[in-house]
């Protein structure tokens, strides 16, 4: 069996800001306004690919904004959400999976918790802070940079992650990784062969975890290690799914089945 890990935000699907010139299918409205889309190529590309793979959305959103999302192919087996530390079975929250979620990051709870301080205290702040599940932090800053450094310079960086995307900032235990994530949901399926997609730092480990990680072209191969494969498309998400689905209907169990 093929196990698909993809992100989704800026993988899969792209807000309304980003000028998809083609027609385009809406995947997420919020507050009734449409803000994510998906090319009609990508939409109809992955419609293809849940017929012959095991499709896992794993991203860092919560599980209220993940579920607002329709991706047109009913509600996936599996899906990984809060950067991993929940799992979707069927839409229904592993209660097990989240638990020792919270197990393998408690050393990282006083980390947390330093983090939320600091970031109530910085006059940069934009925004909630927000504890996500217990699982991690995340706010937003006017100057992100600014905020992510005075975070490193406090917190220990070998429990915790500090990133930065745009203006959002997130403190995220080294334990709650996508890749730890996509390790521990090896241990639960049986699959030959794991190919993982995404766009930004969160995603590495993921791609490194994986068989084929598929990364954008701005990517440094040496950030995503030997099993990086950089697709290049007018859109990251058509070039994705055209290589899962020439995978899958080869049916290549191996990377070294397959001939770049």
């Amino acid at each position: 069996m093929i196990i698909f890990n993809s992100d989704l935000d800026n993988t899969l699907i792209y807000s309304y800001k980003r000028d998809i010139p083609d027609e385009k299918i809406c995947v997420e409205i919020y507050n009734e306004r449409q803000i994510s889309f998906m090319t009609r190529n990508s939409y109809e590309l992955l419609k293809k690919i849940v017929k012959k793979v095991l499709f896992v959305p794993t991203t860092t959103r919560t599980v209220e904004q993940y579920e607002r999302i329709d991706l047109g192919i009913g509600v996936p087996q599996f899906s990984l959400v809060c950067n991993g530390g929940v799992l979707l079975n069927n839409g229904k929250e592993d209660k097990e999976w989240y638990k020792e979620s919270l197990r393998l990051i408690s050393v990282c709870f006083e980390e947390l918790k330093k983090a939320e301080k600091i970031l109530y205290e910085d006059e940069y702040r934009c925004f909630d802070v927000r504890n996500i599940s217990e699982l991690f932090i995340f706010t937003k800053s006017d100057k992100p940079f600014m905020s992510v450094q005075r975070l490193k310079g406090v917190l220990n960086l070998s429990l915790v992650d500090v990133f930065e995307n745009g203006i959002k900032i997130y403190v995220i235990p080294k334990k709650l990784s996508k890749g730890m994530a996509l390790r521990r949901f090896k241990e639960k399926i049986n699959g030959n062969t794991f190919i993982s997609a995404g766009d930004s730092e969160f995603d590495i480990s993921m791609i490194r975890e994986a068989d084929f990680g598929i990364v954008p072209n701005y990517m440094m191969r040496e950030k995503v290690g030997e099993n990086g494969i950089i697709v290049e498309d007018n859109f990251f998400s058509d070039g994705i799914l055209n290589f899962v689905l020439n995978l899958a209907e080869k049916n290549v169990e191996r990377r070294s089945d397959f001939l770049l």
